[in-house]
């Protein structure tokens, strides 16, 4: 690289050899001149970087022929790694594909598109999968750049990660699915509960007080899981279910475990879930004949980084159990739906003496004291 401080010493020499001094200074000015230009211009794109480093959103340019010239940190981050400058084409990203899933060459990506075409490109979305799997949904903005001329030089692409935006439209959508899927079950859980109330009611009168009773242990489920402003424990989900075919016995339902608070977006996730366990088990399992039982057990187990909620869901005394030909929207939610939203990892065992499931669900680390 050239010292521009040297090259003005010697082309100062070299001026005023010969000549007098005011020939020689108008010589210096005029190679001084361009040498400070070049030096406001690098300031000028040193600070611009500087701009673009520090923005939140991802960002990149390329050259006219799609070859990444410049990313910022954010652009990293959301790729998940750092392209090779001046060979990399298109895009950063490790692999794409639209939204449904369906792949997406580099070369047919929205800045591919913007470049090869010469215009911007807007209301598209991408999905953009790092090195280590992870998949970020993200919204591209491709504007070709040009110069004084006209002539197409390069094009600037800003990359909004909507993850969270999706995030909140998959519960949505769950939510929306699980509300019909409930007013589905409705009647068949009150059937059900006065079933069960019928066989262990003596008079009208007790058969009365009991079904009221358990017909709002009903309503406080649908409370949980649509009043999102309050922490409940995981007790009061379990019981909000279960209560209702509950003989009064002790031996119907067991439910043994410490108090522990589940805040409010884990309760709709474990609300769900526990209603389609009992759901299941008043259709199929334990809780659809006299004599069935449900244990549930959980624990919290601590240690330096996280806390976690393990419980155990056991049914015995029902039907003879096989597994399912067909995963309903119950063994979805407890498979795949709870894994996404809450980060539980599940395990369906189909005994034939009874439904066995075990369910860790990670906890927020509790507030100190």
């Amino acid at each position: 690289m050239h010292n521009p401080i040297g090259f003005l010493e010697s082309e100062c020499e070299r001026a005023t050899a010969g000549r007098s001094g005011a020939a020689a200074v108008d010589n210096v000015v005029s190679i001084a001149e361009p040498i400070r230009t070049q030096g406001i211009l690098r300031e000028g794109d040193r600070r611009f970087r500087e701009l673009l480093d520090a923005l939140p959103a991802a960002i990149y340019t390329t050259d006219a022929a799609g070859r990444i010239t410049y990313y910022n940190e954010a652009a990293v981050e959301l790729w998940g790694h750092r392209p090779m400058l001046g060979s990399s084409e298109w895009c950063g990203s490790w692999k794409l594909f639209w939204p449904d899933g369906t792949p997406l060459r580099h070369d047919e990506c929205p800045m591919a598109i913007a470049l090869k075409e010469d215009r911007a490109v807007r209301g598209m979305e991408a999905v953009a999968e790092r090195p280590d799997g992870i998949r970020v949904p993200f919204i591209p903005y491709p504007t070709p750049l040009h110069d004084e001329a006209g002539r197409l030089v390069g094009a600037v692409n800003m990359l909004v990660d909507i993850s969270e935006r999706k995030r909140t439209e998959e519960q949505q959508s769950l939510l929306v699915r699980e509300l019909h899927h409930r007013v589905k079950n409705t009647l068949a859980t009150v059937q059900a509960i006065m079933g069960s109330t019928a066989r262990s009611s003596e008079t009208i009168e007790s058969f009365k007080h009991a079904l009221i009773g358990r017909i709002g242990a009903l309503a406080k489920t649908h409370l949980l899981l649509t009043d999102e402003g309050h922490t409940a424990t995981f007790a009061d989900i379990l019981h909000s279910e279960l209560d209702a075919f509950d003989d009064g016995s002790g031996a119907r339902i067991r439910l043994s475990g410490p108090g522990v608070d589940v805040p409010s977006r884990l309760a709709v996730s474990l609300g769900m879930a526990v209603h389609e366990l009992t759901t299941n088990s008043v259709k199929y399992g334990a809780l659809s004949v006299y004599g069935g039982k449900v244990d549930v057990t959980w624990t919290v187990v601590i240690d330096a980084t996280r806390r976690t909620l393990n419980f155990e869901w056991v049914e015995s005394g029902g039907p003879q159990v096989d597994e399912p030909t067909r995963k309903g929207f119950g063994s979805r939610l407890l498979e795949f739906v709870l894994p996404g939203q809450i980060q539980a990892k599940t395990t369906l065992d189909y005994r034939p003496e009874g439904l066995r499931v075990h369910c860790v669900v990670p906890m927020p680390a509790e507030k100190p004291i």
